[in-house]
């Protein structure tokens, strides 16, 4: 069927880092907090994170801290819960959110509480309460209460409620339905009915798929085909579609979909992501086939090995 080029990835990840110059990172600065963890995690996934300098990037990161507790996109830059969140996800891959101050994090914004082990900070009702009040009759969700249903928004409301230990709000063959119904002939999936598939947006379907149990019921061969032929297989990188540039973005999420696939599409029996170490068996059946892959956490988007040390301290 074809190879992941992984080692030409890899070298692409490195590359880009060292195009700090080039216009391109010239316009997209303000995004390198988010840019190092699509790279940085993308580099995990393939058994390559120790090509980095750990003491660099931690200091890094660190300097992006503001007084508010939140992380900017870059030194210098203004405070963001993204840029927050990929700030806690790029800590947690080298195990050290031991530098964080987590109150001073969490008085930025309580949400990061999903992923720094502080439930308690936030009232777990409520948000259910709001994530749920922005379901639509389709099954899926919208980024408000009565908002457009978004592959992207279902996503994260669906890991929301997962982490939450409340996927029983689901309608999930509701669900399930309109986002099978985002494969697209070329074996790709969109975010939205009428759209063009994208390899980001295949991520956001095919996880909320896996969160839901019903991932079985698109076709992962097309799936797979469409995401090799996104490769740039001479110089490495993943684009959106095919024949399109290549970005970092788009090369993690490509890359961490085969940290799903296809021993994650066998029917899974008394699936329930409330249970943390359900998450961590479904994301372990990653592809054999690609050996040297890590699995990757379908609702935290980070390695499982990343996820077991927050929560379990191994």
């Amino acid at each position: 069927m074809g190879e992941l080029a992984a080692e030409k990835h890899v070298q692409y990840i490195l590359s880009v880092e060292k195009r700090k110059d080039d216009f391109v990172s010239v316009v997209m600065e303000h995004l390198r907090m988010n840019g190092a963890y699509w790279g940085l995690t993308t580099l995990d996934l393939l058994g390559k994170l120790y090509t980095v300098d750990v003491d660099e990037v931690v200091s890094w990161v660190m300097e992006c801290q503001h007084e508010s507790g939140g992380f900017g996109g870059n030194i210098g830059h203004d405070p963001h819960i993204l840029y927050t969140l990929s700030a806690v996800q790029n800590l947690a891959l080298f195990d050290k959110l031991n530098v964080l101050d987590v109150d001073k994090v969490l008085l930025y914004s309580c949400m990061l509480s999903l992923i720094l082990c502080r439930l308690n900070k936030i009232n777990v009702e409520k948000a259910v309460s709001y994530i749920v009040s922005c379901k639509n009759l389709d099954g899926g969700f919208g980024s408000t209460p009565g908002g457009e249903s978004h592959a992207g928004q279902i996503f994260c409301c669906v890991g929301a409620l997962a982490i939450m230990g409340s996927l029983h709000h689901i309608d999930k063959d509701l669900l399930g339905w309109w986002l099978c119904e985002r494969q697209v002939q070329s074996g790709g999936l969109n975010g939205r009915p009428e759209k063009l598939p994208d390899v980001c947006y295949s991520w956001w379907v095919l996880s909320s798929l896996i969160m839901i149990d019903r991932v079985h019921w698109i076709s992962k061969e097309k799936l797979i085909k469409y995401i090799l032929d996104c490769q740039d297989t001479e110089n490495g990188g993943i684009s959106d579609r095919p024949d399109d540039a290549v970005d970092v973005y788009h090369t993690y999420f490509g890359v961490a979909e085969f940290a799903f696939l296809p021993k994650a599409w066998m029917s899974l029996l008394d699936f329930n992501l409330s249970d943390l170490k359900s998450v961590n068996f479904v994301a372990g059946l990653s592809l054999l086939e690609y050996p040297g892959l890590k699995a990757v956490d379908p609702a935290y988007a980070l390695p499982v090995d990343v996820v077991n040390r927050i929560f379990f301290g191994r």
